[in-house]
């Protein structure tokens, strides 16, 4: 976002508006962080702000301060719809194509409201009046943070507003060791540091609230880990029957493709989790080095995302799916063994 644009956006902030903030389906820490820490923000300004989620989150994100204000498309759409329609101002937070929002996608092309759009996932779609898109940044969170120090408000981030964005930060760098982690994103979260947020707090919040029945899918993801040493690849599934076995709930299969990641020689690693209800077999993809999952997902399983985190989807069965993404490995041995 250059000057001219910043200098726009300070104009239309400058009066009270009527804000609506959204992130995409199935949001993340970072997609909650970075719309909480910019509601506490706006509201600062005296803009009537909402934040919308296409659908629910996972429980360990639901102590963030503000996340109570939080309203669920899916289960009110006509509340939500009503302040999508409403709104003078949209901000859209860690995506970048409307698609990504799920049936949120009709109503946000239908509203007149000036869209802005922050997000650092590659090949952003141009439906945004202004754009703050740069894939080199860890996570949206970081963008929020410095989309207010170019507004000149860097002094209004309190506990708060610091507490969300350290969040989105932590967990979209897999607590700071992806290669995403410069030297800024230490800068920025010393500075919320100096805010008051307190690290270690969040740490646990985030990652020290497993129930029993989120170890035990996770011993059985790691019992059904394949290795493939020729690709340098592994991969997990998890089939709706484990799932309900283990009372699968949002979240709980969460970080759990990066066991695979962090094998020896394994620079490829992916999960294949099964949905029944929706019809579709969700993937995460994760790499090391120079493999990018993003243009492996938008090749052959209709997803995207970074270069080396991304999701997709299939529409095949999940042995069918593995089959197919098992059958696809060879094209690129030479890559994966760079």
């Amino acid at each position: 976002m250059d000057k001219k644009d910043i200098d726009k956006v300070k104009l239309l902030l400058s009066l009270p508006k009527k804000i609506v903030i959204v992130s995409h389906k199935n949001p993340d820490g970072d997609a909650i962080g970075s719309s909480l820490g910019l509601y506490h923000f706006l509201i600062k300004l005296n803009h009537d702000v909402s934040v919308i989620m296409p659908n629910d989150y996972p429980d360990f994100l639901k102590w963030m301060p503000g996340q109570d204000i939080i309203k669920n498309y899916e289960n009110n759409k006509s509340l939500a719809e009503v302040s999508i329609e409403e709104a003078d101002l949209i901000f859209t937070l860690d995506f970048n194509s409307l698609e990504r929002a799920g049936e949120m996608e009709s109503c946000l092309k239908q509203s007149k409201a000036t869209k802005i759009m922050i997000d650092h996932h590659q090949q952003p779609s141009d439906y945004a009046a202004y754009m703050y898109s740069d894939v080199s940044i860890s996570s949206t969170c970081q963008m929020v943070y410095h989309f207010i120090h170019m507004l000149g408000k860097v002094q209004l981030i309190d506990k708060h507003i610091g507490t969300c964005l350290y969040t989105g930060i932590m967990t979209d760098t897999g607590s700071f060791r992806f290669s995403s982690t410069t030297s800024t994103t230490h800068k920025v979260v010393a500075n919320l540091i100096e805010k008051g947020v307190d690290n270690s707090e969040i740490h646990r919040n985030v990652y020290d609230t497993n129930s029993f029945n989120r170890l035990q899918l996770l011993g059985k993801a790691l019992n059904n880990l394949k290795v493939i040493p020729e690709l340098k690849t592994a991969y997990i599934t998890l089939s709706q029957k484990e799932l309900n076995k283990f009372k699968f709930r949002k979240g709980d299969t969460e970080g759990v493709v990066n066991y695979g990641l962090s094998l020896k020689n394994v620079v490829f690693a992916a999960i294949f989790i099964e949905h029944k209800h929706e019809g579709v077999v969700k993937i995460s993809f994760r790499s090391n080095g120079d493999f990018s999952v993003n243009e492996f997902a938008r090749t052959h399983f209709s997803g995207g995302g970074h270069t080396n985190a991304a999701g997709g989807r299939s529409n095949l069965s999940l042995q069918q799916t593995v089959e197919k993404f098992i059958s696809i490995l060879p094209d690129y041995k030479k890559d994966l063994n760079k």
